[in-house]
């Protein structure tokens, strides 16, 4: 009877493990943070003193140098544990992850076109934020802590001088993304 209950359970637990899997996308890249925190790091240090032209161009290499290295990570390390992309558990990530980086890209260009640049370290840490923070629900748990993180020193950039706010941006997207990459990858698989 034993090995009848403890069969019983070993299945639940199969059962559920199989379920989460399903509803919940887990393709965050641990290594691939960790590397856009390295060049995010490497930004902030080039954009520091920069004009505000300069400094945004410095920045939006950055964003496109860091989706690269996110979306190719992401793409290994879910075609290595088998996610499927076109899942609805990954359609509900990707909803909630794009919607406010949507957002921040027409505020930036609207900002970008009045010459109101000091207000875009606030903006980008805050809505970045705000889209780990919604997708929390549908990845893995340290996802929402990350979300959180990142949103609080976008609330320091909305009251700090712009330059400190440059320095924001390299805590934020430099070593809030090596730290929860390593997080990530150590709890994660990669």
């Amino acid at each position: 009877m034993h090995d009848l209950q403890e069969h019983a359970v070993n299945n639940l637990r199969y059962i559920r493990e199989a379920m989460e899997r399903a509803s919940a996308f887990t393709s965050i890249p641990g290594w691939g943070g960790v590397i856009v925190g390295m060049t995010a790091v490497a930004a902030a240090v080039v954009a520091y003193g920069h004009t505000s032209r300069a400094w945004l161009t410095i920045w939006l290499i950055e964003a496109a140098v860091a989706a690269l290295i996110g979306f190719s990570a992401m793409w290994r390390k879910g075609r290595r544990a088998g996610v499927a992309f076109d899942s609805p558990a990954s359609r509900r990530f990707f909803t909630g992850y794009f919607a406010p980086l949507i957002a921040g890209a027409a505020i930036t260009f609207a900002l970008a076109r009045s010459d109101h640049y000091s207000t875009l370290p606030a903006v980008w840490l805050l809505l970045y934020g705000t889209s780990f923070v919604s997708t929390g629900a549908f990845s893995i748990p340290v996802v929402p802590v990350m979300g959180v993180s990142f949103m609080l020193l976008g609330l320091a950039a909305a009251a700090l001088p712009f330059p400190v706010g440059n320095a924001l941006l390299g805590v934020g997207f430099g070593l809030l993304h090596i730290i929860f990459g390593f997080i990530i990858a150590r709890r994660y698989g990669g």
